[in-house]
C-alpha cells in the first residue's frame, strides 16, 4: 500500500513547436519543486496536457521527472487512454523506468457502464506491481467511477488512494465513510484543499502547485498541525489563483506563471492557444498578490 501524502504538483509538459520534449527545463522545474518541499511529483496529469501527446512524448517527460527526482520524492505518472490494452502497456513502461506509482485515467469517448470502467481500472493495478491512485473528473469525462466501483477497488491490494476533482465534498465524504482505511483521498485544486483536509483529506495533486509550490506545503503544513484558522486565511488567498485560472485554458495559465517565474516552457500543445496579453496580465496580478 502507498504512504502518498502532501503536495504533488501537476507538473506541464515543455514541447517545442516541433513536438520536442525540453527536458532541461523540465528537470530544472522537478528540482525547484523539490527544493520548495513538495511531496511528489506528478507528470501527465490534466495540466500535463495527456490529451495531447503521443505515447512518445509521454513516456519522455515520465523518463525526465524520474532522473530529475533522483528519488528524493515519489514519481506518480499519469497513464490515459481510451484503449485498456494501451493503458496497461503505458502503466509497464513507467513501471519499467522507475516511477513510484500510476495515475490511473480512463478517457472515455463511448458511456461505458460500471463493469467496463471497473475493468479498466482493474486491468492497469493488476499489470503492475507499484500503486495505483485512481482519478475521477467527471467535468471532463464520459464515464465516471461511482460509489459502488470505488469501494470494490479500494479493495485491490494496488489500489489505496483516489485523486477526485468531482468538487463534490459530499461525495468524499461519500468515499471516506464507504471505504475506511481502505483508500486515502486526495484533493484536486478545483475542490478548497484545506476543507478535504479537514474532513480527512491526504493532500492534493494540483496544477497550481507548479507555481506556487512554497504556499502550497506551507497551507498543508498547517493542515497537518491542525492550525485550520491560519489555514484558512492562507487557503482564501491561495485561491485567488484557482479563481483566475478558472476563467481560461488550465494548460495555459500554468505555463505563462511558470514563463513569469523563468521557465521557459513554452506555449500548449496546439489546438489548444497560450494565453492573450490581457489574460496574461490576470495571471501576472494574481502572482503579484501572493509574493
Amino acid at each position: 500500500m502507498s504512504d502518498f501524502h502532501g503536495v504533488f504538483p501537476y507538473l506541464v509538459s515543455p514541447v517545442d513547436v516541433d513536438g520536442t520534449i525540453r527536458g532541461a527545463v523540465l528537470a530544472r522545474l522537478c528540482d525547484d519543486l523539490i527544493k520548495s518541499g513538495v511531496h511528489g511529483l506528478t507528470p501527465l496529469g490534466s495540466t500535463g496536457e495527456f490529451a495531447y501527446l503521443n505515447n512518445l512524448q509521454r513516456a519522455e517527460v515520465v523518463r525526465v521527472t524520474i532522473e530529475a527526482a533522483a528519488s528524493r520524492v515519489p514519481v506518480v505518472a499519469g497513464v490515459a487512454s481510451t484503449v485498456t490494452a494501451d493503458a496497461v502497456a503505458q502503466a509497464r513502461v513507467y513501471e519499467r523506468l522507475g516511477a513510484d506509482g500510476i495515475l490511473a485515467i480512463l478517457e472515455a469517448y463511448f458511456p461505458l457502464p460500471d463493469a467496463q470502467v471497473e475493468a479498466f481500472f482493474r486491468a492497469i493495478a493488476d499489470a503492475v506491481d507499484i500503486p495505483v491512485v485512481i482519478y475521477t473528473n467527471p467535468q471532463f469525462q464520459r464515464s465516471d467511477l461511482s460509489l459502488d466501483v470505488i469501494a470494490r477497488l479500494a479493495e485491490h491490494p494496488r489500489i489505496g488512494t483516489i485523486k477526485d476533482a468531482s468538487t463534490n465534498t459530499g461525495r468524499l465524504l461519500s468515499i471516506m465513510n464507504r471505504c475506511g482505511d481502505a483508500i486515502k483521498v486526495f484533493s484536486a485544486s478545483a475542490h478548497i484543499p484545506a476543507a478535504v483536509m479537514l474532513i480527512g483529506g491526504v493532500g492534493w495533486m494540483a496544477g497550481p502547485a507548479c507555481i506556487i509550490p512554497e504556499q502550497s506545503v506551507a497551507l498543508y503544513n498547517l493542515c497537518k498541525r491542525q492550525r485550520w484558522e491560519e489555514a484558512m486565511e492562507l487557503q482564501r488567498k491561495l485561491w485567488r489563483i484557482n479563481e483566475a485560472f478558472a476563467r481560461f485554458n488550465l494548460a495555459a495559465c500554468i505555463k505563462a506563471g511558470l514563463m513569469i517565474k523563468g521557465y521557459d516552457v513554452g506555449d500548449p500543445v496546439p489546438p489548444q492557444a497560450p494565453l492573450s496579453a490581457e489574460q496574461r496580465k490576470v495571471v501576472e496580478a494574481a502572482l503579484r498578490d501572493l509574493a
